[in-house]
């Protein structure tokens, strides 16, 4: 599909050499013609880097100060597309992801950010359906109702006049609650879209390694604090890999 508007790629990695090609691989497979696609080696200690600079089409950029928004930050100096599109390094991404990318963004001028929602692919299933159940009957109508903004890390996509217009990503933030933050900073400059069709596959790995309940509290309540309060209640995360 060619198309005029660059898709950036950007997938912040740290310490993913068991999983870093197989993302790839799903990028490649999907069919997006992607403007560029960034790994951000976000100082990994393993193999991370050298695997995905083995990869055709793939180029490596550095960022030495650990934190998932250090690497956001990195992407948006390093990115050279339109709009910067973040999956993680644990998803796989589908047929018709690209393509969604580009038919928000041409058709719908006033978006500023696309996201939606992740599907489990490695959760037992009883956690899918209550995932899916939440993001369709609480996650999007909180989003369509109350707060005009929603976000997922490993899945969404902005613009990089937007990015020019709030200053980059909040380096403040360590973890839990960053991607709010960006749909909230981003909501100022135009229209944040949430779309439960524009799924992607992730692992659930966190919600297996930290306990499903567990995790769904701390993203409610930092969700809930960031809308809110402008800033997250949790600042202590563990790495799960």
């Amino acid at each position: 599909m060619n198309s005029p508007l660059k898709v950036s790629l950007c997938i912040p990695a740290y310490n993913e050499e068991k999983i870093i090609a197989e993302c790839l691989k799903y990028v490649k497979e999907s069919g997006g013609d992607f403007f560029e696609i960034l790994v951000i080696n976000n100082a990994s200690t393993d193999r991370t880097a050298e695997i995905a600079a083995s990869i055709p089409g793939v180029r490596v950029v550095y960022e030495e100060k650990k934190g998932l928004v250090m690497a956001r930050q990195r992407a948006y100096l390093e990115a050279k597309g339109d709009v910067l599109a973040f999956v993680d390094a644990d998803t796989r991404m589908p047929r018709g992801w690209y393509e969604k990318i580009v038919a928000e963004f041409t058709h719908n001028p006033k978006t500023v950010c696309l996201s939606g929602p992740y599907v489990y692919y490695d959760c037992p299933t009883w956690h899918r359906l209550l995932t899916s159940w939440s993001w369709t009957y609480i996650a999007f109508p909180v989003h369509k109702l109350i707060t005009g903004f929603l976000a997922v890390g490993g899945n969404f996509v902005i613009s990089k006049k937007c990015l020019d217009q709030m200053n980059g990503f909040d380096t403040t933030i360590a973890f839990y609650s960053e991607d709010t933050d960006i749909a909230r900073r981003a909501s100022k400059f135009g229209k944040v879209v949430f779309d439960l069709s524009f799924k992607m596959p992730s692992s659930g790995r966190r919600m297996v390694g930290q306990g499903f309940f567990k995790t769904g509290w701390l993203y409610y309540i930092n969700f809930l604090s960031a809308a809110l309060l402008k800033r997250p209640t949790t600042q202590k995360y563990i790495d799960i890999r």
